[in-house]
């Protein structure tokens, strides 16, 4: 049955191996079960629910890519896009999560619309390639920069910004050794190296102090409460504290929603660069794609996307993504949608686990914020630093994104210097009717010129 379904024979795998190909990429991947929460609960929002509708929309939507397309790809809550609904959307703009998750809902209808009418593949186009790596290494600057904050290895300075924290301090010292664990385990090519160190750091807090009779690691929440059975203490938390809890308040009046609308469209945008950019990058590793380069099945893996990026808003969580981690999985031999059935299974098995994932400190998933960082800026090499008129809007989106604090004024400035650039130089075509607009978008917004001033 598995055989006939997944095409196991045809693909040139089995089902031996298509297991540990998801295993794989569970332990890859796994420590968005922690770093997830830890972000979203910033908002206010309640952070054993966010953990299991981590899971759950993680689960959901790897079937969903399972069944519809059979690609070894894994879907979760993304990186990126988490940091931009807690620190720009609702720590930034001032408003409550639940308009968040509102923003998140209505740009899965726009995606899955423009999935469906083809529109999605022209705004991609639209953008230049540099630009996409641009945005790609400065979320991953912006990523890496939140887990050196909540790891207190930067602080904020009033003379000079930010400057670096104590770092004899038990939480920073503890977080700095988890840096440096990480990125052995990761040079070294260990499986489920940023899951390994959550757990070794995780482990070590209990013996680091923290402060008056604490540690790094509260090991005394373990213990369950009086009179609670081991079941009722393991069960994964409800997720009725943010489950649909979306809001739309931001639909009620013009100002309101042209408030919103740049938010909703940077979650498009950062939405579209994840998705093609895994779904192309993970299937070339799995020879799947076709001799043109084209991918097959490409509009079921949009349709796949979209559903799952509704479902995260319903579900309580940021926009669901593929993730780059399935080439780990992909390594192992996984080359069918059996690899993402099984990694969905184990997601779904993680929920067991919600009071020790709830233990984890901040000292150990600011590391993985870090490394999955640098993972991000290593797309860098791909942008042509050495022509002046290509470097230059990379390199400001770049910056932008980190020092903003906002993927959204980055991603807005470096189209708007793209745009300006190739009007100054003589050369409007470089860029496409469509890039102009989304930059027009963009410039209004900034020097708010009506309608767009909010």
């Amino acid at each position: 049955m598995l055989n006939r379904l997944f095409k196991l024979d045809q693909h040139g795998t089995t089902v031996g191996r298509e297991l540990q190909a998801g295993l794989t990429t569970f332990a890859a991947m796994a420590y968005i079960l922690a770093v997830n929460p830890g972000i979203l609960a910033n908002t206010g929002m309640d952070k054993g629910a966010l953990v299991t509708v981590t899971a759950l929309t993680a689960a959901l939507a790897t079937l969903l890519m399972a069944l519809l397309t059979n690609y070894p790809i894994a879907m979760a809550p993304g990186m990126g896009i988490n940091a931009f609904f807690t620190f720009t959307i609702v720590l930034g703009k001032g408003l409550p999560w639940s308009e968040a998750l509102g923003m998140v809902f209505v740009n899965g209808i726009i995606f899955l619309s423009l999935s469906i009418s083809g529109v999605r593949e022209k705004i991609m186009a639209s953008i230049p390639h540099s630009l996409k790596i641009a945005v790609t290494c400065g979320i991953g600057l912006f990523i890496a920069f939140i887990g050196l904050k909540n790891g207190g290895v930067i602080v904020s300075n009033p003379a000079t910004f930010v400057g670096a924290g104590d770092f004899s301090s038990g939480p920073v010292a503890l977080c700095l050794a988890g840096i440096f664990l990480t990125v052995i385990l990761v040079a070294r090519e260990v499986p489920g190296a940023i899951v390994i160190s959550i757990g070794v750091i995780t482990l070590v807090g209990i013996l680091v102090p923290a402060g008056h009779d604490t540690t790094v690691t509260a090991w005394q929440s373990l213990k369950p409460p009086a009179g609670m059975t081991l079941w009722e203490w393991l069960r994964p938390h409800s997720p009725a504290p943010v489950f649909l809890k979306l809001t739309f308040n931001f639909l009620t009046s013009w100002s309101a929603f042209s408030t919103a609308m740049p938010l909703i469209f940077t979650l498009l945008l950062v939405d579209m660069f994840d998705n093609i950019g895994t779904l192309i990058g993970v299937t070339k590793r799995a020879g799947l794609l076709a001799a043109d380069g084209t991918l097959p099945r490409a509009g079921r893996a949009l349709l796949a996307d979209s559903i799952a990026t509704l479902c995260s808003a319903l579900m309580g969580t940021s926009t669901v993504v593929s993730y780059i981690e399935s080439a780990s999985g992909v390594e192992a031999g996984g080359r069918t949608g059996l690899t993402s059935v099984t990694t969905a299974a184990f997601f779904l098995l993680a929920l067991l686990f919600t009071p020790f994932i709830l233990l984890v400190p901040a000292a150990a998933t600011a590391p993985a914020l870090v490394v999955v960082g640098i993972f991000m800026m290593q797309a860098v090499t791909e942008i042509p630093m050495s022509d002046f008129k290509t470097a230059a809007p990379a390199v400001l989106t770049i910056f932008a994104i980190p020092l903003t604090f906002s993927i959204a004024e980055g991603i807005g400035l470096g189209l708007i210097t793209a745009a300006i650039l190739a009007l100054g130089l003589g050369k409007p075509k470089s860029l496409t009717t469509v890039g102009y607009i989304v930059a027009a978008v963009f410039f209004l917004q900034f020097f708010r010129i009506w309608p767009f001033s909010g």
